[in-house]
């Protein structure tokens, strides 16, 4: 068992609800803590409320539990942020600076802030976005992932503070309901198949993007945080790539298993932001310098995704 301690920031959101149950598996139930804005009460986890904007309330955490690692998952995904683009931009920028500054302060062995696809915006490639390309992203989201890039090589250079980061692609789980990404289809609509529903999309059938399933996420997640610091060459954050497919793609695969099911397509205004994304990634560095290779492809995903929801929904497959 590994002596760290560790905090999960934002521990009920789509990763860190999948998170959890992995990093107490490697350091142990008591050594992980986990933190939200408000608790669910179906937390499997030594849990703090904690609002992650108060960096006196998280100074009192870290000191009490003698934390040594943080991950830092609370932030406000690209879709929702549009709705009112200066709280996103508060939100995400101060609880990034409140974890940066405790890291500095305490001198934490590790810290891990997650960057997105949605730093890339429509200068960078379409095919294959290499690591290091333009990055002016087209919401407040982006944006915000950008800053946090640019703040992580800051502390790691004036600091020495570890900081490290991916940039992920739409991550697909049956953990937890979508939360407000522009992905989200790609969750919803398993949800709705194994339901029996049909199902709106809302963006168009030949969106094509990258995605990765959780499992993936969660594996390419532990493996950078547990790679010899000399291997780390990047510290603004790590293309991450697992597939890219489109919504209609997606729906042929579901309906290998659900023949009947339809989608319909309705695109909003999440279209536009789906459009400025890349529609592949190049993550050939992380390859590289800490072994990383996904598991999953689409037929294999699909098949897990309804696996895991007919057990949810208690359908009989």
């Amino acid at each position: 068992m590994k002596h760290e301690t560790i905090l999960v920031i934002g521990a009920n959101g789509q990763i860190g609800t999948a998170l959890l149950p992995r990093l107490q598996t490697m350091y142990g139930f008591g050594n992980v803590i986990a933190t939200d804005i408000r608790q669910t009460g179906h937390e499997e986890a030594i849990f703090e409320v904690l609002d992650a904007t108060n960096v006196t309330a998280l100074a009192d955490i870290v000191q009490r539990h003698r934390v040594t690692q943080i991950y830092h998952l609370a932030a406000v995904l690209s879709a929702k942020g549009e709705a009112d683009p200066l709280w996103a931009w508060n939100l995400n920028m101060q609880t990034l600076l409140n974890v940066l500054e405790i890291g500095r302060t305490f001198n934490l062995n590790k810290v891990f802030v997650p960057s997105s696809i949605a730093a890339f915006g429509e200068h960078a490639p379409k095919e294959e976005t290499p690591q290091s390309s333009v990055l002016d992203p087209a919401t407040v989201y982006g944006i915000s992932k950008v800053a946090a890039e640019n703040w992580s090589v800051y502390y790691h250079k004036r600091y020495k503070l570890d900081v490290r980061s991916l940039r992920y692609p739409g991550v697909i789980s049956y953990q937890s309901m979508p939360g407000g990404g522009t992905t989200d289809y790609a969750v919803a609509i398993y949800h709705e198949a194994v339901q029996g529903h049909n199902f709106e999309c809302f963006l168009a059938a030949d969106t094509r993007l990258p995605m990765i399933y959780m499992d993936d996420a969660l594996r390419a997640t532990l493996e950078l945080m547990e790679a010899p610091t000399d291997n780390i060459t990047v510290r603004t954050s790590y293309n991450l790539a697992g597939m890219s497919f489109t919504p209609a793609e997606l729906t042929a695969s579901i309906q290998q298993h659900f023949p009947d099911f339809k989608v319909t397509y309705a695109p909003d205004f999440r279209q536009a932001i789906a459009d400025s994304w890349p529609k592949s990634i190049d993550d050939s560095v992380a390859r590289q310098d800490w072994g990383w290779k996904p598991a999953f492809d689409l037929p294999k995903m699909t098949h897990e995704m309804i696996t895991h929801l007919n057990e949810l929904y208690h359908v009989t497959a």
